[in-house]
């Protein structure tokens, strides 16, 4: 019998392909990061005005306004908001993922987000999908959203959290079960007895770090937890109930015990390497932490502010405070805690992203933080040689007062039981609503910082190409393409964000690319190991190595998300039948690649020629026809065009 991930899919089903599940998307989700990308997509493909019950622009990644580009980039979209009809939330409102789960998802509804965190509207019964950008602009623009069929893992949770263990510790332990690359093409679903324990936001909290895991999303039934929450946001006729038949089946399944949790810690630099907090208890630390999407509700910074009352920050220590939302910053000013807070040596921020993406507050060099954030690759914090662990909020207060790892059960005082506000403040006054239909037609405005989107050729039959980088195991894409103050300003700006890739890797990189592409053979190659392009959904990641030339991936694994952007900007994604095979390219070959339709249309294995010697290698692929046509027609736009007309 069908669980509630099951019955969603049947419900939105609009075709099966070969290998692939098209879906109706009811709602889009896109932030200031990813957005203006969307936006110029949408240009590019002639949209008059967006198809689904609802798509939202936040503004909640790109908030310092060190120069004109950020702001600019705000007036493009808000412009943007009005042409196409999209809701707009202002900056300062707050993070994306829990004001959509708060003012906009409905259980039962499908949401499709170019922010890989998406799925944390999952906590309230939602299908909810992070993907690239230019997959949500198909969304907005009419189009199902295609995927392989998922299997779906159950996990039931039975038992009660002990005190000093919260949500974050929940998720910890299943990446320290699994690791970030086990559940690829897996969508989570939580059931059990021991959901009664979890508010929604603290669902949110699991929700958001399955991506981690690199699960497809994260679903969660819609019950009377759920109905309450909804009923607190006065929003008590959009509520209704979705549960797991009694008898449903999953296709994998396990179960936590939470009551014999304890508190965890993720050591740099990935969210896998869990260990318990005592473990490493006693180490000197620089920053904590508390916000982002990971960690976004009451709660998380109630409970903060109750263990450090009448207490005080160590003072070698930088008490980062990152409210997620307008609302939840009113919230806990008119319970006091903000006073708290503040009264205590805490640093309050605006309510944004903010360091979670390199924005602001980064570490010292080789300084330990600990935040409440859902990912740790290298560099992300912006500090190059950071040393980022993820703790949950009971974890980074303690050792903001001691200055050391502290496992929260060892603090002299009783655990502090937080009750979610009854009566929360709503404020829905920084959304701006579409304008009326026949308004929606409005010039866009551009600042100087935005280019056009390049336009790309087709994928010829043959190819010859440099292998002109070879890179390791989980491969983020915050490694690929940076984020952080002096580079997020660019994602409007193709070319010039182009000059940074790979920079933390490979300085190199982007003038080699440069140079070939300028040269009589511009195509390029990129052999990778397992899990390539880990990490955020950003399509920045392939679109500007794609226009400095990149054509081949040739990898053990890619990630999700980053193949589906590979596919969308015509970059062949390739995966070596003999993984040992990896080890023996050098960056001194070139590729040739041939037959390469037919192979491609026939699912054929595919033998790459190494130039000078003249070596094979095998190679395959799990293209479905529509993601062949996509390939040859150079990019999903160009695809879209020629399917218009």
């Amino acid at each position: 019998m069908p669980s509630v991930t099951q019955k969603i899919i049947d419900e939105h089903l609009v075709e099966r392909t070969d290998g692939e599940l098209a879906l109706r998307i009811d709602q889009t989700l896109t932030q200031d990061a990813t957005g203006t990308l969307v936006m110029l997509e949408l240009e590019s493909m002639d949209i008059e005005q967006v198809q689904t019950e609802l798509s939202v622009q936040y503004v909640d990644h790109n908030l310092l306004q060190e120069d004109f580009k950020n702001p600019d980039d705000h007036i493009f979209l808000k412009s943007a908001c009005d042409r196409y009809g999209v809701w707009y939330s202002r900056p300062g409102n707050g993070v994306s993922h829990p004001l959509h789960m708060e003012y906009f998802g409905v259980p039962g509804k499908t949401l499709l987000g170019s922010d890989s965190h998406t799925p944390a509207a999952g906590a309230i019964g939602m299908l909810a999908i992070g993907s690239g950008g230019i997959d949500v602009a198909l969304a907005m623009a009419g189009e199902p959203y295609y995927l392989k069929k998922p299997l779906v893992w159950g996990v039931e949770l039975h038992g009660v959290l002990p005190e000093w263990v919260s949500a974050k510790d929940i998720i910890l332990e299943m990446l320290r079960r699994h690791g970030v690359k086990a559940a690829k093409n897996c969508i989570f679903e939580y059931f059990g007895p021991g959901l009664e324990c979890l508010s929604a936001m603290d669902r949110h909290v699991i929700a958001n770090m399955g991506t981690e895991l690199g699960a497809t999303s994260t679903v969660f039934p819609s019950d009377n937890e759920v109905k309450r929450f909804f009923h607190s946001r006065g929003r008590k006729a959009e509520w209704k109930e979705l549960l797991p038949d009694a008898d449903a089946t999953y296709d994998k399944q396990e179960s936590i015990d939470l009551s014999g949790l304890e508190p965890l810690i993720a050591l740099p630099s990935s969210p896998e390497n869990v260990v318990p907090v005592r473990d490493v208890a006693g180490e000197k630390i620089y920053q904590s932490y508390i916000g982002s999407s990971a960690n976004p509700g009451y709660r998380d910074f109630a409970v903060a502010a109750k263990i450090v009352n009448e207490q005080e920050i160590h003072p070698d220590v930088s008490f980062d405070i990152n409210p997620t939302s307008r609302s939840l910053l009113q919230n806990l000013i008119r319970d006091s805690h903000l006073q708290t807070l503040v009264k205590a040596g805490a640093r309050i921020h605006q309510a944004g992203c903010n360091g979670c993406i390199g924005m602001g507050q980064a570490p010292a060099t080789e300084k330990i933080s600990l935040r409440t954030v859902p990912r740790n690759f290298p560099g992300r914090s912006g500090t190059k040689e950071d040393k980022v662990y993820l703790v949950s909020p009971e974890t980074a207060t303690a050792s903001a007062i001691t200055g050391l790892i502290t496992d929260p059960r060892t603090l002299d005082i009783p655990y502090p039981n937080i009750q979610e506000p009854e009566l929360p403040v709503v404020n829905r006054d920084m959304f701006v609503p579409p304008p009326n239909e026949e308004d929606v037609r409005r010039e866009l405005r551009k600042g100087p910082n935005i280019a056009s989107l390049p336009e790309f050729d087709e994928l010829p039959n043959e190819l010859e190409v440099s292998l002109l980088i070879r890179v390791g195991n989980n491969i983020s894409t915050d490694e690929i393409m940076p984020a952080g103050t002096r580079i997020l300003p660019l994602r409007s700006n193709i070319p010039k964000i182009s000059e940074h890739c790979f920079q933390d890797v490979d300085s190199d990189y982007a003038r080699r690319a440069a140079k070939q592409r300028a040269g009589k053979k511009p195509f390029h190659a990129i052999v990778a190991g397992e899990n390539y392009g880990q990490g955020s959904s950003r399509e920045h990641a392939a679109l500007a190595p794609r226009y400095l030339g990149l054509r081949v991936v040739l990898a053990k694994s890619i990630a999700r998300i980053h193949r589906r952007n590979l596919i969308n900007f015509g970059i062949l994604p390739l995966i070596f039948s003999d993984p040992e095979e990896y080890k023996r390219l050098n960056c001194e070959e070139r590729l040739m690649l041939t037959g390469l339709h037919s192979s491609l249309i026939e699912g054929t294995p595919l033998e790459v020629t190494i130039l000078p010697s003249k070596r094979g290698v095998l190679v395959v692929h799990d293209l479905s026809s529509r993601q062949i046509k996509i390939l040859k027609a150079g990019s999903v736009t160009e695809w879209k065009k020629k399917k218009k007309s």
